[in-house]
């Protein structure tokens, strides 16, 4: 593993964060722009992510393999995750906050923060293996997610629609196609699908920042709650999905593939639905921020404790 790629993409991150930190403190990014950022990111730079991951790994039998292996592993990450994510925030009394913290410390942000870290550790195919973790996580997040913010409420619906047909599941389901037909795309689609792919990290980290900028430093570094999902979400997760992998005989790469994946931030997307179900959006905004505030100390030390657990 690649120790000083992942540094220096975590340091990456964290100047990012404090430019969006700023930005917010200035109102260069106020709530109604970091918004409509998001927006922009869920509705033009994610697609274009997935696809763009898809489409950029070349075409053999040996890597869609690895994208069904990936899938399956991805879910079953998930699926794990969830069972601890229920057990560990049904202690909290306040139902919104529990359900806000279970969603947190199930989802991360896998795409946004994790491409480029999975990037930086395993290269095109660390992007092409993470698009396929994508396509289970929108299928989930869309389905479980939802049903867990359902909880106690009679005007959050889950649909077969939005199960089916949402900004993670329809670009997947393009990507695979393109990729499977190995269609040679023309040099500038592919270079279109990476600008706008591109947009998704720079942009999300920011608004990250912003959002950190609208807490107090009390609410940041004094909550226990807010500590007790992170450290859930960053460390406790992580370390149970690697001694799982371990105890499965997986490989060396995919121990740490698998880690990676689950020692992710909590997802930004809790802090848009949030705001759209209006369930206590300033609590999420916190444990997006601390916890990816908090993850740039964090992973570096959960992957190297994986690296000593993988060569076992």
């Amino acid at each position: 593993m690649n120790f000083i790629s992942l540094l220096n993409t975590i340091a990456t991150l964290f100047v990012l964060i404090v430019v969006g930190f700023i930005a917010g403190k200035l109102g260069v990014i106020d709530e109604v722009s970091s918004k409509k950022l998001s927006k922009l990111i869920i509705n033009i730079g994610q697609p274009f992510l997935l696809v763009s991951s898809l489409i950029g790994m070349e075409y053999s039998a040996d890597n869609l393999v690895l994208g069904g292996q990936t899938f399956i592993l991805g879910f079953a990450l998930h699926g794990v995750i969830a069972v601890l994510a229920y057990l560990l925030c049904f202690r909290f009394r306040d139902i919104e906050e529990r359900k806000l913290s279970e969603f947190a410390t199930l989802f991360g942000n896998v795409g946004f923060i994790g491409f480029p870290i999975l990037e930086s550790l395993f290269g095109a195919r660390g992007l092409f293996m993470g698009a396929f973790i994508m396509i289970g996580f929108n299928i989930l997040i869309w389905t479980w997610g939802i049903a867990i913010l359902a909880r106690k409420r009679t005007d959050i619906k889950l649909t077969i629609r939005k199960i089916l047909l949402n900004y993670g599941t329809v670009p997947s389901a393009i990507g695979i196609l393109i990729y499977i037909s190995n269609i040679n795309m023309p040099d500038f689609v592919y270079s279109s699908c990476s600008y706008l792919a591109s947009l998704c990290t720079p942009i999300s980290v920011l608004i990250t920042g912003a959002l950190l900028s609208r807490c107090t430093m009390r609410n940041i570094f004094l909550s226990p709650k807010i500590y007790y999902v992170s450290f859930t979400k960053l460390i406790f997760a992580p370390l149970s999905i690697c001694i799982l992998a371990k105890l499965c005989g997986l490989g060396h790469d995919w121990i740490l593939f698998l880690t990676a994946v689950a020692a992710m931030p909590s997802a930004s997307t809790i802090s848009m639905l949030s705001d759209i179900y209006d369930i206590k959006p300033a609590y999420a905004a916190q444990t997006v921020g601390t916890s990816s505030l908090l993850s740039i100390a964090t992973m570096p030390a959960i992957l190297w404790i994986a690296e000593r657990i993988a060569i076992l």
